[in-house]
């Protein structure tokens, strides 16, 4: 497989200077394509920073990161903006559902942004509905379904328009155990249609269940162990 991501001697630091945080310290890290991938780590580890890297939210200080063939380390916004919506879906562990519109609306929404015209919005929504088993929910808002449920509508909307990589930051962290198991079920699943999976979490148990663990610790990777090919 080829690398997808390549990051080289990624800084990410606050306050540069005597006071100096180094949210990320000299990051170095190759993901290939169609790899499931788990980032580990605790509050201020710097999973999140590195997460927003990855998902083109944020800029390093210095480093590099070819993303895709492409340096994407010290674009404009706009440039961040058109390559967040062509290569990646993301999950959040908030859902980030639109209260008052209902599951096809909800994952129709960052489709109409991206200028899809009506007709294939809806085939896109409802495709991506079905693959996460909730064709029978499409029209409910977000107050008539479960936890699990919302989360799966929030998968949905990530996979709609068929991202390369799917990034997942906590994408358990508000639910039950058996909706946890459901949706890491799905996401093994995209995976295992052609998606690079990346799992942003602080859970043993959940990043136990990715192929590669890269454990991070004070802005550094730690670790970096394949469980299975």
């Amino acid at each position: 497989m080829r690398d997808l991501i390549t990051i080289e001697e990624m800084f990410k630091i606050y306050n540069p200077g005597e006071n100096e945080v180094r949210a990320l310290d000299g990051i170095d890290l190759k993901i290939e394509e169609k790899e499931y991938v788990a980032i580990i780590g605790q509050s201020g580890s710097g999973k999140s920073t590195l997460m927003n890297m990855l998902g083109c939210l944020d800029i390093p200080t210095s480093g590099k990161y070819i993303l895709n063939g492409q340096d994407v380390a010290h674009l404009s916004d706009n440039e961040l903006s058109d390559i967040r919506n062509r290569e990646i879906g993301f999950i959040f562990q908030g859902f980030n559902l639109i209260a008052n519109l209902n599951a096809i609306e909800n994952v129709e929404l960052p489709l109409l942004y991206r200028g899809v015209a009506k007709e294939e919005r809806n085939r896109l929504a409802i495709e991506a509905l079905k693959k996460v088993g909730l064709e029978k929910r499409m029209d409910h808002r977000p107050s008539q379904l479960s936890g699990g449920q919302q989360q799966r509508v929030a998968i949905a909307r990530a996979i709609a328009q068929a991202p390369p990589i799917i990034l997942a930051d906590e994408p358990t962290g508000n639910l039950d155990s058996h909706s946890t198991k459901e949706i890491m079920g799905i996401l093994k699943k995209l995976h295992e249609d052609g998606h690079t999976l990346i799992l942003i979490t602080h859970d043993n148990e959940i990043a136990a269940q990715a192929p590669r663990i890269i454990r991070m610790r004070d802005g550094k990777v730690v670790e970096d162990t394949k469980t299975k090919d």
